[in-house]
């Protein structure tokens, strides 16, 4: 299973993943700047932000892999046009409106015989382009409490579904009726296999710590979905960024750990890949209200027991930017070829284009960069 957790707003990865020994960084953070000796150290140039200790964890277990310069060619600095690239694989305007990488990516893949969606968005936030597809079943929930549907709506669909196939009925309501099923279907079996799990680990009261321990519940208890996407909000840090940008990292570093060990517990977690991403990265210098603006490159991370773990990529130099920000050195769609062919084994050709191919090998890689558990 792969589980998306997308960081909305534009993550700062310079003080997310702190190159400490880049004369750059000091050069340009004034007031923004960590100091060494608070960081989580991962080797003699990087340190974790000293809020991600789960994370510094999962590192030292070997469950961590951290991209530092993530992006693709002439980045796009507004929120909405990025993001739509990295969810479509699509830099053309009105080819990033219909389906997203991991929708087209499901659509040959075998449905769920039990009515579980192959891809569920799980939170209040509106559903992603990134999980819809040409045919294969998407959904969202918020959460898992009175989850169910009236009988008297399950019986309108009844007799709704007593058109499809008629020459009276158009494709429209073809379409809709099955959409229905689909979403009655997915009910009743989330309100079967919700009743049998057992108390779940503990997880940060955030937003994005209950959207995990909700995902959680639902793997452990052997529903069918095979990608759940969650959103966690609020990097988009222009001003007085220290203590909001800490915050949520801490609260993503710590939900993914009890993800992970909830997971282990329940020996399952070797199912389980979690990759965190953001539509940019921020620009290099702060600006003049203790924030950074919106910048290119970005941080991408990997969680668990199958990543390679380390550093891949390289880190781009804070003292040669692409105006501002960090310049690309791993093109973002190579990382979802390689989760996708190695991890999912799927076809990635339809989702992000025939000619993109996996990371290539590198001295920090010389084995796939995720790898399926036998």
């Amino acid at each position: 299973m792969l589980i998306v957790i997308q960081m909305d707003g534009g993550n700062d990865g310079v003080n997310t993943v702190v190159p400490f020994t880049d004369e750059g960084y000091a050069r340009h953070r004034k007031t923004l700047k960590i100091q060494k000796s608070r960081l989580l150290k991962l080797n003699d140039s990087l340190g974790l932000n000293p809020l991600m200790r789960s994370a510094a964890s999962l590192w030292e277990d070997g469950q961590l892999a951290i991209l530092p310069s993530v992006g693709y060619p002439n980045p796009n600095r507004s929120h909405e046009v990025s993001m739509a690239i990295w969810q479509t694989c699509q830099v053309a305007e009105e080819s990033q409106r219909s389906h997203g990488w991991l929708g087209l990516s499901m659509d040959e893949v075998e449905r769920d015989s039990k009515g579980a969606p192959g891809l569920l968005m799980v939170g209040d936030r509106e559903r992603p382009i990134a999980i819809q597809g040409r045919k294969s079943v998407h959904s969202s929930i918020r959460n898992l409490d009175g989850y169910s549907v009236a009988d008297d709506l399950k019986e309108s669909t009844k007799i709704q579904k007593q058109w499809v196939g008629d020459s009276r009925a158009d494709e429209l309501t073809t379409f809709l009726t099955r959409s229905q099923t689909d979403a009655f279907s997915m009910a009743d079996s989330i309100k079967e296999v919700t009743g049998k799990v057992d108390k779940a680990a503990r997880y940060p009261d955030t937003k994005l710590g209950q959207n995990l321990k909700t995902i959680a519940k639902l793997i452990k208890a052997g529903f069918g979905t095979r990608i759940y996407y969650a959103i966690q909000s609020g990097y988009d840090t222009h001003a007085a960024q220290l203590q909001s940008h800490g915050g949520l990292l801490s609260s993503l570093s710590r939900s993914v750990k009890s993800l992970l060990d909830d997971l282990k517990a329940a020996k399952m977690d070797d199912r389980v890949l979690v990759l965190c991403f953001s539509e940019f990265g921020r620009r290099v210098d702060e600006n003049g209200s203790r924030g950074t603006d919106h910048g290119s490159a970005g941080l991408t991370m990997l969680a668990g027991p199958n990543v390679k773990a380390g550093i891949h990529g390289g880190y781009s130099s804070l003292m040669d930017l692409d105006d501002g920000g960090l310049k690309v050195k791993t093109d973002f769609r190579s990382v979802y070829a390689s989760l996708l062919q190695d991890w999912l084994k799927v076809d990635s050709g339809s989702a992000v284009g025939k000619t993109i191919g996996k990371i290539e090998p590198s001295s920090s890689l010389d084995e796939p960069l995720v790898e399926a558990s036998k």
